[in-house]
């Protein structure tokens, strides 16, 4: 059995990873942390959680551990890696401290140093349909943002195929679990309900660097991305709709083909038929990156959901320690 700790269980993706976790036939949960509800069951939190007891980090035995999920806050995840590493754990990082290679851009981003720059070399990004080589050798792995999770998967096979004519615009939409269980104004109830509010957009987002990293891995001088992320009144989904001029010479059976090669032995990628499009309905609750092709004129129109906590989260956290430890890929994560 694959020994866990989870640092930072009472948040909603450390209990999305509990509670895959929890079933998942090779994993045995040695610890779940949470500082504001040490002593305490994660179901007395969340009733549907497994009935862990909860832990102060600094209780935690890491060296119980053959894995470690960390579920903090930037800046404060990456001390915590490095201290994990030292005593021989592999981690598995769910913040954004590890997902920028270069320190000075991350320093622009996130208004801070770096915390731990001379660990960004060995860290490998987490998109796991992209990154298994260096996953099943990996000791720390930075999994992927919600929104770039949606966005890189839809791109890749166009821009491994050279089939991207110009600027790229993505809007996407997410509910309201992404911005955390810190209450926050904008994302009580009555300011979300019966609204959609645009935030962040032009060059603002911290997943937009992410996301221009992401498309340099399949093309060196990629066309610029405009970024436009939404808040929906729902729990949990992303829904990125995608307008991607294209080259000439790509008709809409080229595409889908092209699509349908890239993805057809992939357990959580799913390219919809034609005249289907993809919806939160799709992918939420699933670790499936769901995606759909519209081609309007030279304008390919790509639809791609996923569940933020999932996919965009402690699921495909799940899924590359499942590369990781040489396990089956779906384990834990098909009901």
């Amino acid at each position: 059995m694959i020994r866990a700790g989870i640092i930072g269980a009472t948040g909603y993706t450390g209990f999305e990873l509990a509670r895959i976790l929890g079933r998942h036939p090779a994993v045995t949960v040695q610890f779940a942390t949470s500082q504001s509800q040490a002593g305490r069951l994660l179901s007395d939190v969340y009733p549907a959680a497994p009935p862990l007891r909860l832990v102060a980090q600094e209780e935690a035995a890491l060296g119980e551990v053959d894995v470690l999920f960390l579920c903090l806050p930037h800046g404060v995840a990456a001390p915590v890696a490095e201290t994990a590493l030292a005593a021989g754990v592999r981690v598995v990082d769910l913040s954004a401290d590890f997902r920028l290679k270069d320190p000075a851009v991350y320093a622009a981003w996130y208004g801070q140093e770096h915390p731990a720059p001379h660990l960004l070399a060995g860290a490998v990004y987490g998109l796991t349909e992209v990154a298994r080589p260096a996953l099943r050798t990996a000791r720390l792995v930075a999994n992927p943002g919600c929104y770039p999770t949606s966005v890189l998967l839809a791109l890749r096979p166009l821009l491994e195929a050279g089939a991207v004519g110009g600027t790229i615009i993505a809007d996407s939409k997410s509910g309201v679990s992404g911005a955390g269980r810190a209450p926050r104004q904008d994302t009580h109830f009555v300011e979300v309900a019966n609204n959609f509010s645009p935030y962040k957009i032009g060059r603002v987002h911290r997943h937009l660097p992410e996301m221009e990293q992401g498309l340099r891995c399949w093309q060196a001088d990629p066309p610029p991305l405009i970024f436009s992320p939404h808040l929906l009144p729902v729990p949990r989904g992303i829904l990125s709709t995608i307008y991607v001029p294209l080259n000439n010479g790509w008709s809409e059976g080229a595409l889908r083909a092209l699509y349908q090669e890239t993805y057809a032995d992939e357990p959580f990628v799913k390219v919809l038929p034609a005249g289907t499009l993809a919806t939160l309905a799709h992918a939420n609750h699933t670790n499936l990156c769901v995606i759909a092709l519209t081609l309007a004129g030279d304008m390919l129109i790509l639809t791609s959901a996923i569940d933020n906590l999932v996919k965009g989260a402690a699921g495909q956290a799940v899924q590359n320690m499942n590369v990781m430890f040489r396990l089956e890929e779906v384990r834990g994560l098909v009901e």
